[in-house]
């Protein structure tokens, strides 16, 4: 097991277990299993009742969460920093000694099935999870990562049993940690939780860097040809996805990918597509670009939702602002404006605990080590405005851009 951590100045402290396999992990006919197996960590292990689990952190005050992705499955806490090995001990438990009792996983499937139906009332997230089933259709990273019905409710204990005990194992875990203690003390914990509760032999843990990088993806993943489809949803708005296959997570070129998509459409007022959109012409609530990377894969996309007679104005309007960034070099005051609120942005997200030790774990899952604030820094500071402008001529060339309607 990777272990990494930080030292911080606060009394709160946090801890974080990373398990490298998430919905791309999930065999055929099995979606979603990877998010069910998650919502089932919280159903009891060999030495603590469903109830134990759920509040053992929250009767110190504390909180215990966990998340699954494409690629990951996250199990955090944080507490105050008496109570880590605590923490600690109870994460290490849930990684290696789930019981999954029959009554808890037919009760948490109407749960999880309760969920899917929600996200189905929300098209501004459905939209995300049908863009990327069109285009990455026929590979692993097709399937949403809430699953589909049917595949779920085919998802009895065994099938549970056999993915945690395939996937949930010392080399596919990463443990990150940030407290105000000594990093020795902490680690030792860690290694004493993991002795007590693996079921493999041999258990231990290797610092960050200590074995060198992670395999890369061997090579990148082929996606299908670029798409434009219109589906009736009924919706009062319309919503619109326009994105395409974008670089994955080891390609240098990612970094003015991601500063482009911030020029674009962060989470700012002053982004590109909101001044035009929102701010001057009040065609849209909410607008915003993102960038999504995989390990052997990237997708690039932009969102806006308008009433349905404004559609073809929005799109002439974004098409407006990406012919500028294909074709136009930012000014070099522009381009340090860019990086100046990007690099801010950065920084105070790093300055939250828990963003830092989710952070932690997803770099040292990626490329084996924890990249610093300054080195991250370093990056986007080299940055042109030809890198920028090469990124847009390449991920958004028209021909290459796939489109998504829900009217």
């Amino acid at each position: 097991m990777r272990f990494a951590f930080k030292r911080s100045l606060s009394p709160v402290a946090y801890c974080a277990l990373h398990i490298q396999t998430g919905t791309r992990s999930e065999d055929p006919g099995r979606g979603g299993l990877a998010h069910f197996t998650e919502h089932l960590l919280f159903k009891g292990t060999e030495t603590r009742s469903a109830g134990t689990v759920n509040s053992y952190i929250e009767k110190l005050g504390g909180e215990l969460n966990a998340y699954t992705t494409k690629e990951e499955t996250v199990i955090h806490a944080t507490v105050l920093k008496e109570d880590l090995r605590r923490a600690i001990d109870l994460l290490m438990d849930i990684a290696f000694r789930c019981t999954f009792p029959e009554k808890e996983i037919d009760k948490e499937r109407s749960v999880v099935l309760e969920e899917i139906n929600t996200y189905k009332d929300s098209p501004a997230e459905q939209i995300y999870d049908d863009f990327e089933e069109i285009l990455f259709e026929g590979t692993p990273l097709s399937m949403p990562v809430l699953g589909k019905a049917k595949y779920l409710r085919k998802a009895d204990r065994e099938v549970v049993a056999d993915y945690y005990r395939r996937m949930f194992r010392e080399e596919n875990m990463f443990f990150t940690a940030v407290a105000d203690m000594d990093e020795g003390k902490v680690k030792e914990m860690v290694a004493r939780a993991l002795d007590k509760y693996s079921w493999q032999e041999n258990a231990g843990l290797t610092e960050e860097g200590r074995d060198g990088e992670l395999p890369r993806a061997a090579g990148l993943l082929e996606v299908n040809p670029p798409f434009d489809r219109t589906v009736n949803r009924h919706s009062h708005q319309t919503h619109c996805l326009i994105g395409a296959r974008a670089y994955s997570a080891y390609d240098t070129r990612r970094i003015p990918l991601s500063l482009l998509i911030n020029i674009l459409g962060g989470p700012v007022a002053n982004s590109r597509l909101n001044l035009l959109l929102r701010e001057r012409y009040g065609l849209v609530y909410s607008v915003e670009a993102s960038y999504g990377l995989y390990s052997d894969a990237g997708i690039a996309t932009i969102y806006f939702g308008c009433d349905r007679s404004n559609l073809e104005k929005c799109l002439s309007l974004t098409e407006r602002v990406l012919s500028s960034l294909r074709e136009d070099l930012l000014s070099s005051r522009a381009l340090g404006w860019a990086k100046k609120q990007l690099l801010g942005q950065m920084a105070i997200a790093s300055d939250n605990g828990e963003a830092q030790v989710l952070s932690m774990g997803k770099s040292l899952m990626t490329y084996g080590r924890v990249i610093s604030n300054e080195e991250s820094a370093r990056m986007l500071e080299a940055v042109t405005a030809e890198d920028l402008r090469n990124a847009a001529a390449e991920i958004f060339e028209p021909s290459g851009l796939s489109r998504l309607i829900y009217t």
